[in-house]
């Protein structure tokens, strides 16, 4: 195998472990939200910790804080804590593979942003893909029953799909940060947010402790809280950023849409949610349809950052 070959084998597998990483995150929080947590402690357990270990790559590019406050602020907010509550706070109610399908629709949103807020001509192929992934999204939901799941839960999907499209939109912004630095950043920031919201210190302890139930055994509450920290958010981020400087941003673009199925897939193991024919097929055509607005629309993700959850 050749140096080059090596590299993109290595950028592949890591693209991949950051699809599987990132898709893990609903099917570990949701037994902690059963446990009695609610989605708002579940997410700063997640971003309080992360940006603990991510600490290191903050200190060392503090001159951030004064180059780019508007986009760290924009992206604690939005591409962090926004898609991660909103996300959270779905599955409490809807299916996780059905909540991260919804979440995909980003890039639907942003073609949406662009062509009657910008303004901007959109592609024949983008506008297919929308179509693709709207008629997926009926099918996910079973709309002609009158909407198989809880309405709240359906609209907080979508919630952290606008919060993903302006993750999309902010990556444009193209300024010169190191991804790693960004994220710490974000994922500071977006902890102090949720900090303040969620008032950790009311949070109840004592359910982190207790048990919780996955594939049918009991394990502990902290093994789906470090899974969740280490393996869905930091594991999740350093792999992908790997991946995205081996391979290109289109590449490992492509790659992260394994994320729902990956998601899915646990979610059927881990919890026992089960997703009907027409629901499965209506995901594939939401990927389907994302994918090709992704791929169609104006550049929107800088070369040296990963797509995230």
């Amino acid at each position: 195998m050749t140096a080059s070959n090596n590299i993109r084998a290595v950028g592949l597998s890591c693209a991949v472990a950051s699809a599987f990483c990132f898709g893990g995150s609903g099917p570990f929080a949701k037994p902690l939200i059963t446990a009695g947590l609610t989605p708002l402690q579940v997410t700063w357990l997640r971003l309080a910790g992360a940006a603990l270990l991510m600490l290191p790559f903050a200190v060392r590019h503090v001159d951030l804080v004064r180059r780019a406050p508007r986009l760290l602020l924009g992206y604690g907010l939005f591409a962090i804590a926004g898609v991660q509550a909103f996300y959270f706070a779905a599955i409490a109610t809807v299916p996780v593979g059905v909540a991260l399908l919804i979440e995909f629709l980003g890039p639907v949103i942003v073609l949406g942003w662009l062509r009657f807020v910008l303004r901007r001509t959109v592609t024949r192929a983008a506008a297919v893909g929308v179509v693709i992934a709207v008629a997926g999204l009926a099918c996910v939901v079973e709309i002609w029953a009158g909407l198989s799941f809880d309405p709240l839960g359906l609209l907080l999907a979508l919630g952290a799909a606008g919060c993903q499209a302006t993750y999309f939109l902010l990556s444009d912004s193209g300024a010169d940060v190191e991804p790693r630095a960004l994220a710490a950043y974000g994922l500071v920031l977006g902890a102090a947010v949720v900090t303040v919201i969620a008032e950790p210190w009311h949070l109840d302890w004592s359910t982190l402790g207790s048990g919780i139930v996955l594939a049918g055994y009991e394990f502990p509450a902290m093994l789906a809280v470090c899974w969740i920290v280490v393996v869905s958010t930091v594991a999740a981020y350093l792999t992908g950023i790997v991946a995205v400087r081996r391979l290109s941003a289109p590449i490992a673009g492509a790659v992260a849409f394994l994320e729902p199925v990956v998601a899915t897939v646990l979610a059927w193991w881990l919890l026992g949610q089960h997703l009907g024919p027409v629901q499965l097929v209506g995901g594939a055509l939401v990927l389907t349809g994302a994918y090709i607005a992704q791929r169609s629309a104006p550049h929107t993700v800088r070369e040296d950052e990963p797509l995230m959850t």
